[in-house]
């Protein structure tokens, strides 16, 4: 098959197939008119760079399951090489879900501060002669409704309006 079937039959654009072939992960054979030519272990190679690309792995990293499969075996992950990669990938994956994990617990404690603070804010608002409740992100001069019901303390469908001093 010509490029521009190989193409379309991967879901891909002949442009891509072309960075593959200078990269070597594709094959660059060609016809005695200078047409690049295409078998369907190609489109096999293909479908297994994009699966892996859509899990997150770079060309480079697709390099041992191309080779694999060129090799002849009928899965590209069935050589050392691609099982290493596929340990490196897990690290990686496990550090950034570590990494995910810690900002998680971060923004947990970040809200859980902010949730007492206008907790306390409230009490104090409802405290004859407590602070008045400002908010910094309101316009100067409009009260934060600190003693006001949150929406979801109320059975009503309407929306609170901001009280003004």
């Amino acid at each position: 098959m010509r490029i521009g079937e190989l193409a379309r039959r991967a879901g891909t654009t002949t442009r891509t197939l072309r960075h593959y072939e200078s990269l070597g992960l594709l094959p660059a054979r060609r016809t005695g008119n200078g047409y690049r030519t295409y078998d369907e272990d190609d489109l096999r190679l293909l479908r297994q760079i994009r699966v892996l690309q859509e899990f997150g792995f770079g060309l480079e990293e697709t390099r041992p399951f191309v080779e694999c499969l060129r090799a002849g075996h009928p899965a590209g992950d069935s050589c050392p090489a691609s099982l290493e990669v596929y340990r490196r990938k897990l690290a990686e994956l496990d550090d950034c879900i570590e990494r995910l994990r810690h900002v998680r617990e971060e923004v947990g404690a970040q809200l859980a501060r902010a949730e007492r603070e206008v907790a306390a804010l409230r009490a104090a608002a409802n405290v004859p002669g407590g602070p008045p409740a400002q908010c910094a992100l309101t316009p100067p001069g409009t009260e934060f409704p600190l003693n006001a019901e949150s929406p979801s303390d109320t059975e009503s469908d309407t929306e609170m309006e901001p009280s003004t001093p």
